[in-house]
């Protein structure tokens, strides 16, 4: 395998995350408890959660209470999210709660876990005469010649003939007991590798059916061809290779007279003298293979179920689409029925489309600068007062101080608005401000905060203005000859 490979295989394959994980001991070990030794394939979210609390009080109490700290039902969730993979979580069929099963990945990390494990005894007779089997079945499996067949047919009778003399005769070929210890311990691994197949097989089915409505949604050809590709694919998950091989497994695992072969077999091995520790799970193995197989078979069969109402569900609709036009097409072939020497006519939107080009937009303009020459400027030899450029309204103050002084010389004080009302403003807001601005020793200006009034005028156009200011009062300051000035 090159870098780049096993680069990829360690960042995204959920087997080699698990194994990076930090809990990872607890994961493998509580999974592995309930989905692999006990063979189980589904289980309810509750009981989980129990299960995984339970193993949680025992490791804090031997750990620490900070060695687990989070919930059951967030290790699950954790454990089921995509950027994990370690278990998938589902609603079965006819049931609104969440159920549980692990991921092939546990499987496999568990299977590179247990192979670190160092064995006492390593038989390697057993995989070698295996191996010779399995090639004598594809080179003679595959051979068309007659003759070659018919021969390999004699020299098998030949050695099953000089076998069966040799019983006659009293000398029997026994197995030693290294030898069944060999072969006890390849059953072993066989038997669990099978059984640990099932998940991943039931994976594939799964992928296998998610690429097919993957093909359907994307789709881009003509519907007549859609539909000759998916009518053909309706039953493309048990066609496959791979279903045809679990299918041609699952009709050997359920003939009876195979079962009942096996299960003597079982019983027999189990009972050698030879296997000093056998392994109890073997002596029903092939009940878990028939448990894992049967849910594998009704895996495909839903999911085979579910693809077919898909594609049946989409010709409905292409179907119910061109009846909807046939009716359309029926009705108004209705209403032109009464209607005789109907004129047959139809509308255009237009009779060509209106082709708008990219180039025909007008392109960027830069927009026309204009010279500024300051060159040649001098200063001019008149002097001019710049003042007169912020005085554009200018107030004459003597008439107001008049119309102050005139009214304080009937009343001690007097308010603006008041005041104003007696001699309105000609000139505006400048006006009132300027009213503001007036010093005089004769009279003061006293503010008011604590009160508001409104001051009125009318502009030169005739709109009417009010200006809110605080109470303003004009106050004579001394005595009636001073005001008289």
């Amino acid at each position: 395998m090159q870098f780049d490979q096993l680069e990829s295989l360690r960042r995204q394959h959920p087997a080699w995350r698990l194994l990076r994980a930090d809990n990872a001991p607890l994961i493998l070990s509580f999974l592995g408890t309930v989905f692999v030794d006990e063979n189980v394939r589904a289980i309810s979210a509750a009981e989980l959660e129990s299960r995984l609390d339970d193993a949680l009080c025992v490791l804090n109490e031997r750990l620490g209470e900070r060695a687990f700290p989070k919930s059951p039902t967030a290790y699950l969730t954790d454990w089921s999210a995509p950027e994990a993979g370690w278990l998938r979580k589902y609603y079965p069929p006819d049931s609104d709660e969440v159920h549980f099963d692990a991921t092939p990945a546990v499987e496999k990390a568990l299977a590179w876990v247990k192979s670190l494990e160092e064995l006492a005894f390593v038989g390697t007779e057993s995989r070698l005469n295996t191996v010779f089997e399995l090639l004598r079945q594809m080179v003679f499996g595959a051979e068309t010649d007659p003759l070659a067949r018919i021969a390999d047919l004699r020299r098998r009778r030949d050695l099953l003939d000089a076998e069966i003399a040799a019983a006659e005769q009293g000398r029997l070929a026994l197995l030693d007991e290294v030898a069944l210890r060999d072969r006890y311990q390849q059953f072993t691994a066989t038997a669990r590798e099978l059984l640990a197949d099932f998940r991943q097989v039931e994976s594939n089915f799964r992928r296998l059916d998610r690429d097919l409505r993957a093909r359907i949604a994307t789709w881009s050809g003509a519907k007549g061809e859609l539909l000759d590709d998916m009518l053909g694919s309706r039953d493309s998950i048990a066609e496959s290779d791979q279903g045809r091989s679990f299918q041609a497994f699952y009709d050997f695992l359920l003939s009876h007279e195979r079962q009942r072969e096996l299960a003597e077999l079982l019983e027999r091995v189990q009972e050698l003298q030879a296997i000093s520790d056998p392994d109890p799970r073997m002596r029903h193995i092939h009940h878990d293979w028939l448990d894992a197989g049967g849910r594998t078979q009704a895996t495909v069969r839903l999911l085979s179920e579910q693809l077919r109402r898909f594609l049946d569900d989409q010709v409905w609709l292409e179907n119910r689409r061109v009846m909807d036009i046939l009716r359309s097409i029926e009705a108004q072939a209705m209403e032109l029925r009464e209607i005789r020497d109907p004129a047959v006519t139809t509308e255009l939107d237009a009779t060509a489309p209106e082709v708008a080009l990219p180039m025909e937009r007008p392109l960027y303009r830069v927009s026309k600068r204009e010279p500024l020459q300051s060159a040649g400027i001098a200063a001019a030899d008149e002097q001019v007062d710049a003042a007169r450029l912020f005085e554009q309204v200018y107030v004459d103050t003597e008439p107001l101080y008049a119309a102050v002084l005139a009214a304080l010389r009937r009343r001690p004080q007097i308010g603006l608005a008041e005041l104003v009302r007696e001699r309105p403003i000609r000139q505006g807001v400048a006006e009132l401000v300027t009213y503001l601005s007036l010093e005089d020793p004769m009279f003061a200006i006293v503010y008011d905060e604590s009160r508001r009034e409104h001051v009125s005028w009318s502009d030169p156009d005739g709109a009417e203005r009010r200006a809110e200011v605080p109470r303003i009062l004009f106050v004579r300051n001394n005595s009636d000859e001073e005001a008289g000035r």
